[in-house]
């Protein structure tokens, strides 16, 4: 089976990414879906730069997939919405804090 590259855009940037062949829409949706995602982050205005946006959306997306079922839960035990909640704000506090010191 071969790779096809199919380019989609996170926040603005293009990335060129290698995609099998027959599943270039479903990349694009979730591209798509990850760039909303990273948005809306963004939006929030506490998270500052790309790798830690695109580190936060994963973490919330690989939320939404476990409390859906959509992967199997593996032996380790899998940390409740209200334990991601306090993480993500344990995480905005520090960069937020962060920011400050930059700005300082």
């Amino acid at each position: 089976m071969s790779n096809d590259t199919v380019i989609v855009t996170l926040l603005d940037k293009e990335y060129q990414v290698a995609c099998p062949e027959g599943q270039q829409e479903a990349l694009r949706e979730s591209a798509n879906y990850l760039n909303q995602q990273m948005r809306d982050i963004r939006a929030g205005g506490k998270v500052i730069g790309l790798e830690r946006i695109a580190v936060m959306a994963a973490l919330n997306i690989s939320n939404e997939l476990l409390q859906k079922g959509g992967v199997e839960a593996s032996t380790e035990p899998t940390p409740s919405s209200a334990q991601l909640k306090g993480l993500n704000d344990k995480l905005d506090n520090a960069l937020h804090r962060y920011s400050q010191m930059k700005i300082g």
